[in-house]
């Protein structure tokens, strides 16, 4: 199982999208604290559906809570270095992980010792970034393709 970690998401249809995205793949939605919205936002529930019961989602109140509850490999998603998504081999139990829409990982977090790799999704010259949602769907999807989509259909 793969895991999606959103460090302090601030849009909480974001989180709905992402929520989705866990139950339909299978892998474990980590959200380190603080957010910006409720967990009850209408926003975060109309993203998510009806997919809230089927996804596995963790709430963490710090870094450290949520590193613990990861068994493998943790990638910090940015565009600040050369590593591209294509070159990373995801294992079983490793964690893609995303910082907030507006400001991306704060380098500390991406500096901690426990991530083993900054991971960068291609796209054109000139474009900043994409959809904190999509960037997590390509990079889930990439890595459980690489898992060969096990236990999908």
């Amino acid at each position: 199982m793969l895991h999606v970690i959103f460090y302090q998401p601030r849009i909480a249809g974001n989180t709905g999208a992402a929520i989705r995205l866990a139950a339909c793949t299978g892998a474990t939605l980590h959200v380190v604290e603080p957010t910006v919205f409720d967990f009850e936002d209408t926003k975060l529930k109309r993203a998510g559906l009806d997919y809230h019961d089927l996804a596995h989602l963790q709430r963490h109140p710090d870094l450290d809570d949520c590193f613990a509850a990861i068994p493998g490999k943790i990638y910090a998603f940015t565009g600040h270095t050369e590593v591209m998504l294509p070159s990373v081999h995801f294992q079983d139990g490793d964690a893609l992980m995303f910082g907030p829409e507006d400001t991306g990982l704060p380098v500390p977090v991406m500096d901690d010792p426990r991530v083993t790799s900054r991971v960068r999704i291609p796209m054109l010259e000139g474009r900043r970034s994409l959809n904190l949602a999509i960037s997590a769907a390509v990079g889930l999807y990439f890595a459980w393709g690489q898992l060969g989509y096990v236990g999908g259909v």
